[in-house]
């Protein structure tokens, strides 16, 4: 009983306590809260100097923040402390602006106000923030009469609204601003926003940017490209992380360590495979019977059965009496479908399938007939199928821009020819200007009409433009009248060797040539002493002549026509013949007198041609519009064949000392393409397309005519039906 009665006293004593400790915190949170609002009492009616020198925290800055009080549920007395407060604070730095010293000099004070507001011109964000509670919830001062706290850290009450539902309607149909106005959770306040804030709020719900001036399609900065490098973008060091062993992994490897040596881990069992033996069932076999077995393929399946084989297929597949007669006569393997789709009311009603056993036995022959194999997909790398092929830039130089043009022609241009010096450029609207040098002479002759008239066509005249030294002109007109001593050839019939007199000696021509026909082109030696007229003609076997300047004798090396002859030329070093026709190009060795190779274009018909200086390589253009390189050593087909021009290829040329070939189409560009010949005849020739030239307008539909090289500089010159001469360097 004792015990028991001291158990409640001291029970009651305990509670007792906890009341008084309990009355005595609240008691003591009353005071603090009455001290609290004695000092902000007693602050708000300090005057201005006594509240500067008591607190050196309430600067000017405070003072002139800008900050404004929020409406609070506070008394009237309050509001006219504050602003006795605010007039207080405002005499301050008049009173400080008036202060001088005794010489008459400002103070320091003055001075340093007169200096300005340094955050004048700031534009952070968080010095226009009123409430500095930061990014809180503001649930959080749901039950409290204050929201935040300014920055002097005096409370912000929350403002009083008394609108209810009908005062939001008069207000949304009477404020114009009221769409605009939106609710601030720091501060509790209505804002009303600005026309640029509107703009970026609709900007954003677009999925645009909020700054107008951002331009999004700007270009980007490649970073990395296709061409795969040596060096990587970025030369940025390993981590230390990477070369220092891991911790982590050392602690792990210790644990697994310690756990085999106690035996808690055990290594796998090694299980014994004397208690069973095996054998190789196929050793004994065949490796061919083997290798059928693993090359089985199993039959393809059957194709499942579509909308046409149903017994109650949609309307479209049903066919109609026409299609249906037409089936009819149709031969059984011509026929899409084996049968007529057919509609029945129900599946009880279908017959049985006539043509049944005929599948079968059909399945049977394709299963049985057709052979199936297994194909070994090989893995290639696909950028070892792409040529390696060396960049443009690295094959210079080359002709890359437009320097010249002529417009000397009043229509179109269809051949030029170039001086051995590169001085003179010979153009002609006829389809013949070329030119050679006499044996012994540096002069350049000139074979090519004088006339368009039709009388002319036939004749070919040698003159002498006289470009050269006087000495060297001199002793090729020597050479072209003195009277040779040998004895005179048999004269072709058809063709007529005539020495020009009187006014057309002036003009410097000194022989021509009559051709029974209209002569289309001419082509020298490399020597000058031989050249080679072309007369296209398929009823005719007189086509080509050769003719020697020196003798005065022509020839017909053909007495068959074998196809039209569309243009020839001379083998630079050996005494070969090339002759294009159509579809080929026949060379002839002229000290044999036969045929040693016939090279087969694969092309429709065959429009220019133009040997290597080397000898060893042709290439041939063509009207529909392709380019074949011709590898004499290798064989009778294009080593390459190039389509790289839409419109017919008019003319093709070599360059004597650069490894360049250009080629001039009817689409009015001229291509000029990088072809690397090696002496050694086991490597292939490099040919790289550089450059594509454009400048020639396209009229008649005919664009770039021809086009030569400059004999030792990396220019072209081309001449199109646009009646100019162009030059690109």
């Amino acid at each position: 009983m004792a015990e028991s009665g001291e158990n409640m006293r001291s029970g009651g004593t305990t509670e007792e306590m906890k009341k008084v400790r309990g009355k005595t915190a609240r008691k003591r949170d009353q005071d603090e809260d009455e001290e609290e609002r004695e000092q902000i009492f007693d602050f708000n009616n300090k005057p201005a100097e006594t509240q500067e020198d008591d607190d050196p925290s309430d600067s000017e800055d405070s003072v002139y923040s800008g900050l404004e009080d929020s409406g609070s549920d506070s008394d009237d007395e309050e509001e006219e402390k504050d602003s006795d407060d605010d007039e207080d604070h405002n005499d301050v730095p008049v009173q400080r602006k008036e202060k001088k010293d005794e010489d008459g000099g400002v103070t320091e004070a003055a001075a340093e106000e007169n200096k300005g507001d340094e955050y004048e011109h700031d534009s952070s964000d968080e010095e226009d923030i009123r409430n500095t509670v930061g990014n809180i919830p503001m649930e959080w001062y749901k039950d409290f009469p204050h929201i935040g706290y300014d920055l002097d850290g005096k409370k912000i009450y929350r403002p009083i609204r008394n609108k209810d539902e009908l005062d939001e309607f008069l207000d949304k149909m009477e404020n114009p601003d009221y769409w605009r106005t939106v609710n601030d959770k720091q501060t509790g306040s209505d804002i009303i926003l600005s026309d640029e804030q509107v703009e970026l709020v609709n900007r954003l719900q677009r999925g645009q940017f909020g700054d107008v001036n951002f331009n999004e399609y700007q270009p980007s900065v490649e970073f990395f490209s296709s061409n795969v490098m040596m060096h990587p973008v970025t030369n940025r060091p390993a981590d230390k992380r990477s070369f220092i062993p891991s911790l982590i992994e050392k602690e792990k490897v210790s644990k697994l360590v310690h756990a085999i040596k106690m035996g808690w881990i055990k290594p796998r069992r090694v299980e014994d495979d004397s208690r069973g033996r095996y054998y190789d069932l196929w050793a004994s076999e065949d490796s061919s019977i083997l290798a059928k077995h693993r090359m089985h393929l199993p039959a393809p399946k059957i194709p499942l059965p579509g909308h046409q084989e149903s017994y109650n297929p949609p309307p479209e597949y049903l066919f109609t009496e026409e299609e249906r007669a037409l089936w009819e006569q149709q031969d059984p393997s011509d026929r899409k479908l084996p049968f007529v789709p057919m509609k029945f009311s129900s599946l009880r009603q279908v017959p049985a399938f006539p043509r049944f056993i005929h599948e079968r036995f059909e399945r049977c022959l394709d299963l049985y007939l057709c052979p199936r194999q297994r194909k070994m997909r090989v893995n290639v790398n696909p950028e070892d199928l792409i040529p390696k092929l060396p960049k443009p830039k690295d094959l210079q130089p080359f002709p890359t821009t437009q320097s010249l043009v002529y417009r000397g022609h009043s229509g179109l241009v269809r051949s030029i020819s170039v001086s051995p010096s590169g001085q003179w450029l010979a153009s002609g609207r006829s389809p013949v200007c070329s030119g050679r040098t006499l044996p012994g002479t540096q002069t350049r002759l000139s074979a090519c009409w004088l006339s368009p008239c039709k009388h002319l066509d036939s004749v070919v005249l040698i003159l002498s433009p006289s470009l050269a030294d006087r000495q060297v002109v001199l002793s090729s007109e020597r050479l072209l009248l003195g009277q040779q001593e040998a004895e005179p050839a048999e004269e072709v019939g058809p063709i007529t060797w005539i020495e020009a007199e009187g006014e057309e000696r002036n003009q410097g021509i000194h022989l021509k040539i009559q051709h029974p026909k209209a002569v289309h082109q001419v082509a020298w030696h490399a020597k000058g002493d031989y050249l080679a007229s072309v007369m296209p003609d398929h009823s005719s076997h007189l086509q080509v002549f050769i003719h020697q300047v020196s003798r005065r004798r022509s020839q017909n090396p053909f007495r068959k026509n074998k196809g039209l002859v569309q243009c020839v030329s001379f083998h630079p070093v050996r005494p070969y013949f090339f002759v294009a026709t159509q579809r080929s190009v026949r060379i002839y060795n002229l000290v044999k007198q036969e045929m040693t190779k016939k090279l087969q274009a694969n092309s429709k018909w065959i429009s220019s041609m133009a040997v290597h200086p080397g000898g060893d390589h042709v290439i041939c253009g063509s009207y529909d519009c392709r380019l074949s390189w011709f590898d004499l050593d290798l064989s009778t087909k294009p080593y390459k064949m190039l389509r790289h021009h839409k419109k017919a290829v008019r003319g093709v040329a070599y360059h004597r000392v650069y490894p360049l070939f250009a080629s001039a189409s009817d689409d009015g560009s001229v291509i000029v393409c990088h072809g690397t010949v090696y002496n050694d005849l086991l490597q292939n020739p490099l040919i790289v397309p550089v450059k594509v030239l454009r400048g020639h307008v396209i009229t008649n539909d005919l664009g770039v005519l021809d086009l030569t090289f400059h004999p030792t500089q990396p220019w072209v010159f081309s001449s199109g039906a646009d009646a100019t001469i162009r030059l690109f360097t």
